[in-house]
């Protein structure tokens, strides 16, 4: 039996980042396959009623600091000192995400997410440019105006929204989420439960 994970991603997020620079230690481990689903952060959230967290927790005194202090431990034990906040953020990942879809359908998309990644929380640049995106994409290896064209392929859009509508049936509200097999796990703090998790369905 095939172990795998399903990661429900969108490179919006700075924790779908954080968790990936787990994903292969945790491949390692179990032997699982871990399947990046791309999907439109903000096609949850208006799917499920959900908000971002600092407008969800804005208001609550203390809750957005316990957040970064959170996520700095997080950084620091993981050793994920590459990571840097974009300082355009919020970036609008459309045409980074429907650009995930055409790599995956080009047979690129884990290179695709490398660079994806290090272009927005490590290099910090302004992916929903599309001349930035292009460009950034053309350093990483890639093709980035043909990229860039793809992205307003219908078909690349269509897969897009059926992933998006698909993690919303399957039960998520948020990125990062995860599923093993039927059981979901929400949140770069519960990948010890993910693993976890495959282990036991060996």
């Amino acid at each position: 039996m095939t172990k795998s994970i399903d990661f429900i991603f969108d490179f919006g997020s700075p924790n779908a980042y954080l968790a990936h620079q787990l994903m292969s230690g945790i491949a390692a481990r179990t032997g699982a396959t871990v399947n990046y689903i791309p999907c439109l952060l903000g096609g949850i959230f208006k799917a499920t009623g959900n908000q971002a967290p600092m407008i969800a927790f804005g208001n609550v005194k203390g809750k957005l600091a316990y957040e970064q202090l959170e996520m700095a431990r997080f950084i620091k034990q993981h050793k994920a000192d590459r990571y840097r906040f974009n300082p355009h953020f919020p970036v609008n990942t459309l045409i980074l995400m429907r650009g995930a879809v055409a790599a995956q359908m080009n047979g690129q998309l884990d290179a695709y997410i490398e660079a994806g990644l290090k272009h927005m929380w490590e290099d910090g640049l302004k992916m929903d440019d599309p001349d930035v995106f292009a460009a950034a994409m053309t350093e990483a290896g890639f093709d980035g105006p043909a990229l860039l064209a793809q992205t307003q392929d219908p078909a690349v859009k269509e897969r897009l929204v059926a992933n998006t509508n698909a993690a919303v049936a399957r039960g998520a509200f948020g990125i990062p989420t995860f599923f093993v097999g039927d059981e979901m796990f929400f949140g770069k703090d519960r990948l010890v439960q993910v693993e976890a998790e495959v282990l036991s369905q060996t």
